[in-house]
């Protein structure tokens, strides 16, 4: 066992863990923030993204004890239903919320890049999120979503 310290949506934590247990197990099992999907357990569809010091990730890929010292934002460090952050506001206006199980590392992926470059091509919005699958075939609309949040405040 080891302790590990994580600032977890601006909160911060220190956890005893098994060096063998991943940051998905952590934020989900220990922490609560259930809004950090799995989905293939295998970095290949992006329903576990978190971003992890500015960089998003594959939760599921990462151990716990590699995030030590990290500052951590998951879905639910992103906006609420009162204060829906940017994002999160055009991907429901656009429709881009199907079934939601992809929704939140797809909220996080766009967040980041957004944080990064404010007004993103076509083809970088795509690039952004292409670690992210949708098994609704939702994704003109979530690029549509992405290039409306990218919008938003320039009009």
């Amino acid at each position: 066992m080891m302790d590990i310290k994580l600032v977890v949506n601006n909160k911060s934590h220190i956890l005893t863990i098994d060096p063998s247990e991943r940051l998905l197990d952590v934020l989900r099992n220990r922490l609560g923030l259930i809004g950090t999907k799995e989905g293939c357990g295998e970095g290949e569809c992006g329903a576990c993204t978190v971003i992890l010091d500015g960089k998003t990730v594959n939760a599921c890929l990462v151990l716990a004890a590699q995030a030590d010292g990290s500052v951590i934002t998951t879905i639910e460090g992103v906006g609420n239903r009162r204060r829906p952050h940017p994002v999160q506001k055009a991907f429901v206006e656009v429709g881009a919320v199907q079934c939601g199980f992809c929704t939140p590392g797809m909220v996080l992926s766009a967040k980041n890049l957004l944080d990064k470059k404010s007004q993103p091509s076509d083809a970088e919005i795509a690039v952004a999120m292409s670690g992210n699958l949708c098994r609704c075939t939702g994704y003109d609309k979530i690029l549509r979503a992405v290039k409306r949040a990218s919008l938003e405040g320039k009009e």
